[in-house]
């Protein structure tokens, strides 16, 4: 097979699976695990069911696959408490990519949530294995920056919890949030001020300090704006 067929091959195969999963997303999102079926996921992508079965021969396959897509994603936001050992950057970068994720896979986030809320019938041994082993990660972080006296002495576990809480909640009740807001999605600059009111809050919260904001957390004015400490 010369070189440019096995590109062009490998393109549809790339194609195919991004159109199965994004439907994959919508219809367990809305019918669960038990409710979806693998007709109805290769409806919704417009490929005969056979092809689907060609790429994921089941249906918990694909849906473990949905479920990874979209933890894999939140795991790489948190590469932030890698890159910066200042809790102000890292958590301002974490909680900032967490409501983006929230705003551009609402329906990831929502297969997760319908998981969890029947205790995880299909993903227990991932909750057991890789959710608990990064989290432990991520604890280890904040408490090194409490031992450094950068935050306050939270319980690590608590603040990741809210974290995840807060920012989830506009992918898992976006439509509570478009029928408080007329029946519209928050716009643009909307969204930013709930983002920046969500960081400010949180960090507020911790105490957190930082030298590059002279030692203590910037505050968020009622525009969405950060404004100076004592101002």
């Amino acid at each position: 097979m010369r070189g440019s067929d096995r590109t062009h091959k490998s393109a549809i195969r790339a194609e195919n699976e991004r159109a199965i999963l994004k439907a994959a997303e919508e219809i367990f999102a809305e019918s669960g695990f038990r409710g979806a079926t693998t007709g109805m996921i290769a409806d919704r992508a417009g490929i005969p069911k056979a092809n689907l079965h060609y790429y994921f021969p089941t249906k918990e396959a694909l849906y473990r696959r949905v479920v990874e897509h979209i933890f894999n994603i939140w795991l790489d936001a948190a590469n932030t408490f890698d890159e910066s050992d200042d809790p102000v950057e890292a958590l301002t970068a974490y909680i900032s990519k967490k409501m983006d994720i929230s705003r551009e896979h609402p329906m990831g986030s929502k297969v997760w949530a319908n998981e969890i809320l029947h205790k995880a019938p299909v993903i227990q041994d991932y909750l057991e294995t890789t959710l608990r082993d990064w989290t432990a990660s991520r604890v280890a972080v904040i408490e090194r920056w409490i031992a450094d006296g950068k935050i306050a002495p939270v319980n690590p576990q608590y603040l990741l919890y809210m974290i995840w809480a807060t920012t989830q909640h506009y992918a898992d009740f976006n439509h509570q949030i478009d029928t408080l807001n007329g029946g519209r999605a928050l716009g643009a600059t909307q969204f930013e001020e709930a983002k920046q009111t969500v960081i400010g809050i949180i960090l507020a919260g911790i105490g957190a300090t930082s030298p590059a904001l002279g030692g203590a957390v910037a505050r968020t004015a009622p525009n969405g704006d950060a404004t100076a400490p004592g101002r």
